[in-house]
């Protein structure tokens, strides 16, 4: 690896496909311009899920448009950059096309990754924690082969145009942050459980949440989790030394 490049990124949530405050195209070719602000130095490159508000990848064919985001990951990639890729509850139905195009490695689970000395858990964040049943099972049901069989069978123009109208009701959401609670977050609620069978986990990185945090669960253990690009523009970089939240200037 080419001794300049010893940063690494990790960021969630772009939510490309719907219009917020911005459009997605403004916000897509936000999210370009900060890759690029790192491409000189850039190692890894860590997308958690909902990158996409809606996805559904068919044999022959992927929803219109995100050119300006998939063209700066094959730079990227060709300057061998490592990309990692984590389903979300919006793209969840990514299947091999990033991994046959691109080289992207795509994850359906939370994984346990070693960067330097740290041992890091990264994941989205749906699903995981206490409560949340009725999401649990909607999870099951669309992650089922027979689920994924019968979408695939309706036309894209149809399916992917429908998918597009239900993201777009419920746009304005996600421009309403929740406020942070500790006391009431599940994912944290999640990462001390784990740390009870495994204290080896030195950061916890979610998305999901749209909140910005970092928050201590212990002496040697942090969960953070990185926000959104819809109100907030915010993403953790790993610089060689520390991971440290930050907020994209444009």
């Amino acid at each position: 690896m080419d001794n300049n490049r010893t940063h690494i990124l990790f960021a969630s949530d772009f939510h490309l496909g719907i219009d917020t405050t911005h459009t997605s195209k403004e916000r897509e070719l936000r999210i370009v311009r900060w890759l690029a602000s790192y491409e000189h130095v850039l190692a890894e490159l860590y997308l958690v899920g909902d990158i996409f508000d809606y996805w559904y990848e068919y044999k022959t064919s992927i929803p219109k448009g995100f050119s300006d985001l998939l063209a700066m990951l094959k730079r990227l990639r060709n300057k061998g950059v490592k990309i990692f890729f984590f389903t979300g509850n919006h793209d969840m139905w990514m299947f091999n096309y990033l991994t046959q195009e691109y080289g992207i490695k795509v994850y359906r689970e939370p994984q346990i990754v070693y960067i330097g000395r740290h041992t890091m858990y990264i994941g989205h964040g749906d699903g995981l924690g206490p409560g949340d049943y009725s999401y649990k099972i909607i999870k099951k049901v669309f992650t089922s082969k027979i689920a994924q069989w019968f979408f695939s069978i309706i036309h894209p123009t149809l399916a992917l145009g429908l998918m597009k109208r239900i993201s777009q009701r419920d746009a304005q959401k996600y421009s309403r942050l929740d406020e942070f609670k500790a006391e009431e977050e599940w994912l944290i609620k999640y990462a001390q459980d784990f740390l009870k069978t495994d204290q080896s986990i030195d950061y916890f990185i979610f998305g999901h949440r749209h909140l910005m945090y970092e928050y201590s669960l212990s002496e040697t253990s942090k969960i953070i989790n990185l926000g959104d690009w819809i109100t907030q523009d915010s993403y953790a970089v790993w610089d060689g030394n520390q991971l440290q939240l930050r907020q994209y200037e444009d």
